[in-house]
């Protein structure tokens, strides 16, 4: 079954559910100001691209099934398709930046890192600096786009700037990115993941892309990641698994088979064993 065709259980709400709210904005980007509290209890999916600049903020932003404090000097990223919500706290002022994909991808290289290690870590803390430099981007944009002839470039070049402090943010931040920047081959090993997980879960299909052995992208797992290369793949299975469970009404068997497994018992298995209940227990929490 080909997934966009499945019944979706959590709404997708597009970049025009929120022009009455926008501080300034154009057809493909909008830009929003975030003052005090703010409640949305049932999550819900986008399908653009959001960047959430804290300055003072508390509360709680739940993305993907996971609880993130929200606190001042934050970056928040969020890509099409995550499940979030949120509960902002009153004396929160905030800034977002809603993009479409089109638009997205004219910058999209700047964040240097595969889109996966960003969806894994979606809120990173920020230096007094990196924030000062953000937020001195995120205004520039706002003003850029209140001219009568916005300079659409100039945008462009703003938003790409926002995504490399970002990105430099992340890889001080989390080790893995720097192990990414530092190690080309486990790059790319990660975005093979994210392009084959469905139907490739053996380490040797990887390692023969990369032109070694299954037995030294193991070791170069383990060396800088701290885990196996199977288990690389295997979070990539079941982060997609947790997705497709809150998001659609696709059966348990339907969902084995979109990603890949021959039967649902297996998959069942495999979910348990990878996040400790099952399929069905999960997806009755949503």
């Amino acid at each position: 079954m080909d997934k966009r065709n499945a019944t979706i259980w959590a709404p997708v709400i597009g970049l025009d559910g929120f022009r009455k709210e926008q501080t300034a904005g154009r057809e493909e980007l909008l830009f929003n100001e975030l003052h005090g509290e703010r409640l949305i209890e049932k999550p819900h999916k986008h399908d653009f691209f959001i960047i959430n600049l804290f300055d003072q903020a508390s509360g709680v932003h739940t993305i993907d099934s996971v609880d993130y404090p929200i606190k001042g000097h934050q970056v928040h990223v969020l890509f099409p398709g995550q499940l979030h919500k949120w509960h902002i706290h009153k004396g929160t002022v905030g800034y977002q930046l809603m993009i479409e994909r089109s638009f997205f991808e004219h910058f999209a290289p700047f964040f240097r890192f595969s889109f996966t290690n960003y969806q894994n870590h979606p809120v990173i803390d920020l230096t007094a600096e990196a924030f000062t430099q953000l937020h001195y981007e995120f205004e520039s944009v706002k003003k850029e786009l209140t001219r009568e002839n916005t300079l659409v470039p100039l945008i462009t070049a703003r938003a790409g700037v926002i995504a490399a402090i970002v990105s430099r943010e992340a890889e001080q931040v989390f080790t893995e990115f720097k192990v990414y920047q530092s190690i080309p081959r486990l790059a790319k090993f990660n975005m093979l993941i994210d392009e084959f997980f469905r139907e490739q879960k053996l380490v040797v299909f990887y390692a023969e892309k990369l032109h070694i052995s299954p037995n030294y992208l193991n070791i170069l797992c383990k060396k800088h990641l701290k885990i196996s290369a199977t288990q690389l793949i295997h979070q990539r299975i079941s982060v997609e698994a947790k997705r497709l469970l809150q998001s659609t009404e696709l059966s348990i068997k339907e969902i084995a088979f979109e990603l890949g497994f021959a039967d649902q018992a297996y998959f069942s298995n495999f979910f348990k064993l990878q996040t400790g209940v099952s399929p069905s227990d999960f997806r009755e929490k949503r």
